[in-house]
């Protein structure tokens, strides 16, 4: 499977072949009248095009971007709601052609376009994916505005640089040309004749494996200003998708808060990213403090932000080399199937039956309804029961299938800062479906060291999915029940609280119950 998997290697070399492709294509769709992009797509697909949007914002003379990757039907309506259909041009981005939630995104978007547009709906889309797939069948059929052939020897988290990534770079403004001869420069930098110690790429992923496989440092904690948090998320990817597995792995921490050096353990490395020219003096003495209380620190300045195109290589490079000391496959994700195949056996069941299958809570305490393994008569006394089972080597993953806005982000960084704090434990927060396909192969395929809080919440305002006899609110619990099945199934400590319709008042009842459970007398029973 590698031999047909290292197509990222070069594709830096062959996406610099095909700039006037996508020079000619940014043009041509704003001669078109398109004033916005949205891309519809998951997991690799998605992750580098939200990179971008979230770190270089829209330029002038270019398309504002959206990505969505949420089948959470708030988060849908959020993205719809300023979007002009007319004039927008979706982008269905897939490497399979089957990937169910760009699926139902691109359904639901061609009724709409259809609406208004009837036969000529294809002409606000167009299609990024594999040679031969049912996507590129479909996009021949309804008339499709372009069609991007991707190269079939890359995985999908090792796609940043192929058309995966540089066809919304390009849309949205993006130097293409700079962020290819930077990663350009990486590549040579890399190549197998450089010496290790000299070798930006193979040194890094050598001193993570070695760090994680001898000192059993597996934490790979990144620290970064707030205009490069966003890397995190594809970091996340990359690292866990790669390596968690075989009961093995490095579990990569973003955008937990930090602390002080008597928080952490020794299971921990940090990476600190920043730019050269900007120095945040609070971060700075936050890491000086964790090297004086001797933890690792591995630092990377950044000139720019098109030094991401430099960053994808390097930390490409570095997961392999990594993968490789711990003696995984770096190229496969065999755990991301099982959340995908309990996902489409509930969807059927919902499909003929006309409802999911409902478990049966352990506990309904208005506006909260729990479903834990460990039973107990308040939500305080069950998380704080939860929360016992954590070990110094653990870590408390909430996985959020809720809508992503500035207040609930807040929020659940609240509830990590009071778990950190508290219980001086590794705290992890994953937006669902989104790390489905990135931190949770490592849930499943890692060491058995996660607590995992699940958090669903009834839908206010559901959205039907053409052609398929579910909605939009039934696929996001279809996901979230299957994820959690699997998880239970290899072993691991799950619960899930259900936050009811008004997300709000769940969230605030749920921290009173979290600040409560983590008391110290209640910790102690």
């Amino acid at each position: 499977m590698i031999h047909n998997a290292l197509g990222w290697l070069y594709v830096a070399e062959k996406m610099e072949e095909n700039l006037r492709e996508l020079e000619s294509f940014k043009a041509e769709v704003l001669e078109a009248g398109f004033d916005h992009a949205v891309v519809l797509g998951m997991g690799g697909s998605s992750l580098t095009p939200l990179v971008f949007e979230r770190t270089f914002g829209w330029t002038k003379g270019a398309l504002p971007l959206t990505v969505l990757d949420s089948t959470d039907p708030a988060t849908i309506h959020q993205i719809e709601k300023p979007l002009s259909i007319k004039n927008t041009l979706f982008i269905v981005s897939s490497k399979s052609g089957t990937t169910a939630e760009p699926q139902a995104f691109e359904a639901y978007f061609y009724e709409k376009v259809k609406e208004i547009k009837g036969d000529r709906a294809g002409e606000n889309f167009c299609v990024i994916t594999d040679p031969g797939t049912p996507l590129a069948e479909t996009a021949a059929e309804r008339g499709y505005h372009k069609v991007f052939l991707n190269f079939a020897d890359i995985g999908g988290r090792y796609s940043a640089l192929s058309y995966f990534g540089l066809v919304p770079a390009s849309l949205m403004g993006i130097d293409v040309s700079e962020l290819l001869a930077r990663s350009l420069r990486m590549l040579h930098a890399c190549y197998s004749c450089v010496p290790v110690r000299e070798n930006p790429g193979l040194s890094l992923g050598a001193a993570l494996g070695e760090l994680a496989k001898t000192y059993h440092r597996y934490k790979v904690t990144f620290i970064l200003p707030e205009s490069l948090s966003p890397l995190g998320m594809w970091l996340e990817q990359l690292l866990a998708e790669s390596t968690g597995k075989e009961a093995t792995g490095l579990l990569p921490v973003a955008g937990e808060p930090i602390g002080q050096p008597g928080d952490y353990g020794q299971d921990r490395v940090f990476v600190y990213i920043r730019m050269k020219d900007k120095v945040d003096q609070e971060l700075e003495k936050s890491v000086a403090a964790l090297g004086e209380a001797g933890q690792p620190v591995i630092k990377i300045y950044m000139d720019d932000m098109l030094d991401l195109g430099q960053e994808f290589f390097r930390w490409e490079i570095a997961t392999a080399a990594a993968g490789a000391i711990l003696g995984i496959n770096a190229f496969d994700q065999p755990n991301v199937q099982e959340s995908k195949d309990n996902t489409n056996r509930l969807l059927a069941i919902a499909d003929k039956e006309g409802k999911l299958p409902v478990e049966k809570p352990s506990l309904v305490k208005a506006p909260l309804t729990l479903y834990f393994q460990e039973s107990a008569s308040t939500v305080d006394e069950t998380l704080c029961r939860f929360l016992a089972q954590a070990q110094p080597v653990d870590y408390v993953s909430i996985m959020a299938y809720i809508e992503e806005n500035a207040a609930t982000q807040q929020t659940l960084q609240d509830f990590r800062k009071m778990m950190q704090d508290r219980l001086h434990i590794t705290t992890t927060l994953g937006y669902g479906p989104r790390f489905l396909h990135s931190t949770g192969q490592f849930h499943k395929g890692g060491p058995n060291t996660g607590l995992f809080l699940q958090l669903t919440a009834g839908a206010r305002e559901d959205i039907p999915i053409p052609g398929a006899g579910y909605t939009f609110g039934t696929f996001i619990q279809a996901q979230a029940q299957g994820d959690l099945e699997a998880l239970r199934k290899h072993g691991r400590r799950a619960g899930r609280i259900d936050l009811g319709r008004d997300v709000k008042a769940g969230l605030s009842a749920l921290a009173e119950a979290l600040q409560s459970a983590l008391q110290p007398e209640e910790m102690q029973r």
